[in-house]
């Protein structure tokens, strides 16, 4: 069996839990309390940090209840935290899609992380490093 292992950056981070027996997504809070304007894309602290095996990736997804309940979408539909992203903590990167002001509180469930395995295709030959995240990887 595979086995994660998440980190607190911060004390005062949430560790994600399963709310069910069947859920397959661990909800992730807030690690802070966030404004986010009409329209404005802003990214969210969580305070953690994720560290997996080489053939895993964590999937961010967002909360069904994110558009209507609170009027915020995870802004790039689903996040992908790659295994060699350890030790850098993640973060959700959100939209506020209402004419209002939208606050997320610290300790709010935001999104849910759900692990994957992956394969490889034949004759692979990624041999780049990491430099950061959100776009590090290239314009193209």
């Amino acid at each position: 069996m595979t086995r994660q292992f998440v980190k607190r950056g911060d004390s005062k981070a949430t560790i994600p839990k399963r709310a069910t027996k069947g859920s397959a997504g661990y909800d992730i809070a807030a690690n802070e309390k966030v404004t986010i304007q009409p329209g404005e894309i802003k990214l969210v602290h969580t305070g953690l940090a994720v560290q997996m095996e080489q053939d895993d990736v964590m999937l961010l997804i967002d909360r069904s209840s994110n558009p209507r309940k609170r009027g915020i979408a995870l802004s790039n539909s689903l996040g992908v935290i790659d295994h060699d992203y350890f030790p850098n903590e993640f973060m959700g990167m959100f939209t506020n899609i209402t004419d209002k002001p939208v606050t997320i509180e610290a300790g709010q469930r935001i999104m849910q992380a759900v692990f994957v395995k992956y394969g490889l295709v034949d004759n692979d030959n990624a041999n780049g490093e990491r430099t950061g995240g959100f776009g590090s990887t290239g314009e193209v």
